[in-house]
């Protein structure tokens, strides 16, 4: 479905339309995560009555929401219309474009993923562990397939995972290219850069909409290579005269050949702990994406045999989730204890959101005794994502008429959008959109239609969704006031009490007879209500709650969390 080059259309005035019905001849843009926030990228692309989807991954929590494990998009826009999904395309491996898919595979198992070799080898694995299945299509940079009413083509960008891939959608409706995460690295570790010839001949094609990674939007310039690295890391392996500890994205492949290639040079063996960084890195290994030395990598037994010099450790953690080897390390949880002469080497970015966990693990383990190396005081990490320079660059080589930025926070978005525009896309073609925005592309022109509700379905351990805002708030009034229960027992006629009432405190600290004043304020209150209302086992829960939290603040200065249990006498 290719059309003949042709210049930039001019703007015309933005039309309104209904996002209740998609007209024919419009393709439809629904972002179901990934706007306004770092993770859970999915985007539905809808034409001719055949839905595509863009990335399925997951969101991991902040400290505001206490046991849940992760965040997935909200399909529910498109629940009832799963049979018409064509196929699922990933651009690259990491969790935030991956982790959801098993999830989504639970409600229609037979949905294609299509994407490149790593990454499906990456998703394969997880599937063992959901015990989910379908069918996966392995492509490469550079081919084209037909998925419905969707063209599909593959370009080479590099990120910080090898395989990246961006996506150039045609259909009767236009060209829409979505970039996934990428930057410009000119000197990859790999060798494998980003196919600016073909962004090139997509912007001749003539490029209608481009939804574009925001991540690094406000960094001014253009970010440095992979390779500016290696001294700073390979001084730390020199300079260490204990134990190097790494802590690393499990996927991160480029950063831990670079490790591994300064613990070889260094006479260092290396282990690899914690479960998703061992299967990552066979993967990886096994596929020829990693590079390993015989001998170099062995198990923690053996490597534990060594004297501390010797010792190099690649783990999970870098972001300081509490269940990661790092964190464990750092709370003296782990079998491996960090002390001194140890150097930790936190080779990864800092996540917003994460920065409060991330400090508390440094703290862990300076407080043991180890040096902590990092972003923050030496140059060992770069993102793989591009900055203001790169995008500006990309901008000027497509030439896009309408722009989405994707991938960022708010502030991300609006930065990304200030780009365009200063690259000469009209401010009216620039469109800042939420997650549920439903955009419509026609002639030319794509604009905010409507918008469906997008909700945070959050993942604590086996159940999916079950955990609300009201649940969470629970959680945390437990965490900070702690918990109240309150045992009446009570005739179930008169509602009275027929005993002494019971309180079970947690969470807080009290006097042995503290309670003795909120016992008697309970039985009033009782006493009061059964004169004038007829007794109910919701109407004495409600009072009870009233009464004690009422006495709680007054007494205590907490609001811990009520739990009425009324028994009949």
């Amino acid at each position: 479905m290719s059309r003949s080059p042709r210049q930039r259309r001019s703007p015309a005035a933005p039309r309104k339309r209904s996002s209740s019905a998609l007209q024919a001849g419009h393709l439809r843009v629904i972002a179901t995560g990934g706007l306004g926030e770092i993770g859970r990228n999915m985007t539905v692309f809808e034409f001719d009555g055949k839905l595509l989807i863009v990335d399925c991954g997951v969101l991991f929590p902040e400290e505001h929401q206490p046991g849940v494990d992760v965040i997935l998009p909200d399909w529910s826009c498109i629940r009832d219309r799963l049979d018409d999904v064509v196929a699922i395309v990933l651009t690259h491996g990491h969790e935030d474009h991956i982790g959801g898919v098993p999830y989504l595979l639970r409600e229609r198992g037979d949905i294609p993923v299509i994407s490149s070799r790593l990454t499906l080898h990456f998703l394969a694995a997880k599937f063992e562990e959901f015990k989910v299945s379908t069918t996966l299509i392995e492509v490469e940079a550079g081919q084209t397939r037909q998925e419905g009413p969707f063209e599909l083509e593959f370009i080479a960008v590099n990120h910080s995972i090898p395989d990246g891939l961006a996506i150039a959608i045609r259909t009767d409706a236009g060209l829409v290219l979505h970039t996934g995460d990428f930057k410009m690295d000119q000197f990859p570790l790999d060798g494998r850069i980003t196919d600016l010839r073909s962004f090139a001949r997509l912007g001749e094609e003539g490029l209608d909409l481009l939804l574009v990674d925001s991540t690094n939007a406000e960094v001014p310039g253009f970010m440095v290579s992979e390779r500016d690295l290696v001294p700073a890391i390979e001084k730390v392996f020199r300079e260490t005269s204990g134990r190097v500890i790494v802590s690393s994205f499990a996927s991160h492949v480029h950063r831990i050949q670079q490790v591994l290639d300064a613990a070889h040079a260094q006479g260092r063996k290396v282990a690899f702990v914690g479960r998703s960084m061992v299967r990552n890195m066979k993967i990886a290994t096994d596929l020829s994406y990693l590079d390993v030395p015989d001998g170099l990598v062995v198990d923690l037994p053996k490597l534990n045999r060594l004297p501390a010099n010797k010792i190099t450790l690649i783990c999970t953690g870098s972001q300081g989730e509490p269940l990661a080897a790092l964190s464990r390390m750092a709370s003296g949880e782990h079998q491996i204890k960090v002390g001194d002469g140890d150097t930790v080497l936190m080779a990864s970015s800092l996540i917003p959101g994460n920065e409060n966990a991330i400090y508390r693990v440094i703290n862990g383990l300076v407080d043991k005794g180890a040096r902590v190396v990092h972003k923050g005081n030496a140059k060992v990490h770069v993102s793989g994502h591009a900055s203001a320079g790169e995008l500006v660059y990309c901008y000027n080589i497509l030439e896009p008429a309408n722009v989405l930025p994707v991938h960022g926070e708010s502030r991300h978005l609006r930065a990304n959008a200030d780009l365009a525009i200063k690259t000469g896309v009209p401010r009216d073609r620039v469109l800042i959109a939420e997650n549920g925005s439903v955009i419509d592309l026609f002639d030319g022109i794509a604009t905010i239609t409507g918008s469906v509700p997008i909700e945070l379905i959050y993942v604590d351990g086996s159940a999916v969704g079950g955990v609300t805002e009201d649940s969470l708030a629970d959680r945390r009034l437990l965490a900070n006031e702690g918990v109240l229960t309150v045992i009446a027992i009570v005739d179930p006629d008169t509602g009275l009490l027929v005993d002494d009432v019971d309180f079970i405190g947690r969470g807080f600290a009290h006097e042995a007879n503290a309670f003795d004043s909120l016992a008697k304020a309970i039985g009033k209150t009782l006493t009061r209500e059964s004169d004038v209302k007829v007794a109910s086992r919701e109407n004495i829960e409600k009072r009870i709650v009233q009464e004690s939290a009422r006495w709680a603040k007054q007494t205590l200065g907490r609001q811990p969390l009520i739990v009425p249990v009324v028994v009949d006498g």
